[in-house]
């Protein structure tokens, strides 16, 4: 992937309804070499897809936070899939360094936030953990 094809990128996740024309113009490419650009980050699986994102998906869950886990033993995949069956919780990442997965929580108040934070705390395998609510969130590149 070389420089054009990571500007592409930046212009799409900004937005993914742009039309080749004005890709092209931000690009200063032909619509031509703009659209190859386009198809060949599809072909080579770069882009999977393409998505929308509603003022109703902004509106959703006002108190958001990451949660930091530390996990005993082996049982990683067991708490992540135990973690990740909770409604509350958009994604479980695994990670490396200090801690073994990070969970994005999403709740409607912060009552609710710290029933799911203690929940999962309660869950067996896990040994620690660290919380920090995103208080602010910027889209774009």
């Amino acid at each position: 992937m070389d420089d054009l094809d990571r500007r592409l990128l930046t212009l799409l996740h900004r937005d993914g309804r742009a039309s080749i024309s004005e890709l092209a113009d931000h690009l200063a490419v032909t619509r031509t070499t703009a659209r190859a650009r386009l198809e060949a980050l599809k072909k080579r699986g770069e882009i999977v897809g393409f998505t929308v994102v509603t003022r109703q998906d902004v509106a959703q869950n006002p108190v958001r936070g990451l949660m930091m886990l530390g996990i005993e033993g082996r049982g990683t995949e067991r708490v992540m899939s135990r973690v990740a069956a909770l409604p509350q919780v958009m994604a479980v990442h695994s990670t490396n360094g200090t801690w073994d997965l990070i969970a994005e929580i999403g709740a409607e108040t912060l009552e609710e936030l710290d029933q799911v934070l203690f929940a999962i705390r309660r869950m067996e395998g896990i040994t620690r953990s660290e919380t920090n609510l995103l208080l602010s969130t910027k889209r774009g590149r």
